[in-house]
């Protein structure tokens, strides 16, 4: 047994003989352990410190650090892990956050992704949580462990061997995934945009596709440098705007060869029978209209059947020439809840939860943001996968959990919709506001709305960095943006 950053690590080699209570199917485990009650800590102040070993603190775990889960961890790391009455442990594959709304623009190259990411390390070390790397792969609800597959290192070695995390509160938080719906080809010749890494992984394919444009010995191909984005939902649409600008601006970097109008076509198709359906019709109109007028064709109630090396093809019959291909449709949950100890999830693989958060097999565990399907008073559908839905339920969260720990009964979440904004880049912003200024809905478009957007991602790191942090680091990236060249060009 050793002892590092103040946790236990017990690592159990399995004999052939009977299994203890401790042993798993695995040949080897690691388990971590809250630390040893007998262990001073030294981020615990002393007057707390005698308390702390009188009775031992809750031990919480948020599994994902996307938006909602990384708030949660943050606002608890403040309000209970630095006074000792929680100890907070945060578990992402990834080690750096970036907001899910800004993926477009690192896709399209606007925005540098390395100049945007949140280190989990550095803001555990600042929020009195911690931070541990790992992929949820299984859940123990008996032994109140959650099961973590093991990490490698670039060179496919094993840095971090297969281990288990126990709690006594459980909230899964590991977002959703785009649905493919089972057609061929999407793995193999689209990308989605559900991580950073495949935003950086397709800004990287449309550079390559314009300097092997340019290099070429031959002429340029029909649908070489054409882009074709499945899915006219907020992502896809936000996208195609982005990108009829910045790949422009890409080009016009030396690479004469290729002429942006003749060769460089934008193509948004949706099996919807329009773009934003999501959305009020008014907002949806008003957004077609703007595409068409940057160039954009759009292409509803299209639906696609197979997407192949040089484009897609369409049920009814024809065929979309296209090199560079993104899937945005559709949404599920990760696989991993598919089957994950008997918790309950529905169709699209989301936790069924109840209005309290609280999955519905088992009081320990809860679910926010995208991988939870939340019902809602008097409709049909959950809670939709939205940035303001993660935000809200990460707060409700805190203080569902202190009332846990007070023995308090939980209050019913009920989301608020402030209304949706869609980002068309330098072009335009749309939307509407909702909420008790704005009665059932204020349309808005122009700068307000481009104001409003801003002020969106200004509200999440507030809840990560506080007003002061938060508003330096948006001067900041405004410095960045004006001194630097308008578009990532390697």
């Amino acid at each position: 047994m050793s002892k590092a950053m103040n946790e236990t690590v017990t690592v159990y080699e399995l004999p052939d003989g009977p299994r203890s209570d401790t042993e798993t199917d695995s040949t080897r485990v690691v388990e971590l352990r809250p630390p040893s009650l007998d262990a001073p800590r030294p981020d615990v102040p002393a007057r707390l410190e005698s308390s702390r070993l009188e009775q031992p603190p809750h031990w919480i775990v948020v599994v994902g650090g996307g938006a909602g889960g990384l708030e949660l961890a943050t606002r608890l790391g403040d309000r209970l892990g630095r006074r000792g009455r929680a100890e907070i442990t945060l578990v992402d594959r990834a080690r750096t956050h970036v907001w899910k709304p800004l993926l477009h623009e690192v896709a399209a190259g606007s925005l540098v992704l390395a100049e945007n990411e949140l280190s989990y390390p550095d803001q555990a070390h600042r929020h009195g949580f911690r931070y541990r790397v790992g992929e949820m792969i299984a859940l123990d609800r008996r032994r109140k462990q959650v099961h973590l597959a093991a990490t490698f290192d670039d060179e496919g070695r094993v840095l971090i061997p297969p281990r288990a995390i126990g709690y006594d509160t459980l909230v899964i938080a590991i977002g959703s995934l785009t649905n493919d719906f089972g057609t061929p080809g999407v793995a193999e010749h689209a990308v989605p945009l559900e991580t950073p890494a495949h935003a950086a992984r397709f800004n990287r394919r449309l550079i390559d596709a314009c300097i092997r444009a340019q290099t070429q010995p031959g002429a340029i191909r029909p649908g070489q440098l054409h882009i074709a984005i499945v899915g006219a939902g907020a992502t896809g649409t936000e996208l195609a705007a982005e990108l009829q600008r910045t790949a422009r601006e890409l080009v016009s970097y030396g690479l004469d060869r290729i002429d942006p109008e003749r060769d460089i076509h934008i193509v948004l198709i949706d099996a919807a029978d329009r773009v934003l359906p999501g959305l009020p019709e008014r907002i949806s109109g008003s957004t077609h209209r703007l595409l068409a007028e940057m160039g954009i064709e759009v292409r509803t109630g299209a639906k696609v059947i197979e997407v192949t090396a040089t484009g897609l093809k369409l049920a009814d019959g024809s065929f979309v020439s296209s090199e560079l291909v993104v899937w945005a449709a559709g949404v599920k949950g990760p696989p991993v809840l598919q089957d994950l100890d008997g918790l309950e999830v529905n169709r699209a693989t989301q936790l069924v939860v109840n209005p309290t958060l609280e999955t519905t097999r088992d009081p320990n565990i809860f679910a926010i943001g995208d991988c939870a399907a939340c019902p809602r008073p008097g409709m049909s559908t959950p809670v939709p996968p939205r940035a303001q839905a993660a935000h809200q339920q990460a707060a409700h969260m805190v203080r569902q959990i202190e009332r846990r720990m007070s023995g308090k009964h939980l209050l019913p979440y009920a989301y608020m919709d402030f209304g949706s904004l869609v980002s068309l880049g330098r072009w335009s912003t749309v939307g509407n506001l909702m909420g008790p200024l704005f009665g059932r809905g204020l349309f808005i478009e122009g700068f307000f709305a481009r104001l409003m957007y801003r002020f969106l991602r200004l509200i999440h790191e507030r809840a990560l960095h506080g007003t002061v942090r938060a508003a330096f680091g948006a001067g900041a990236r405004a410095l960045s943006r004006r001194t630097g060249p308008p578009v990532k060009l390697h």
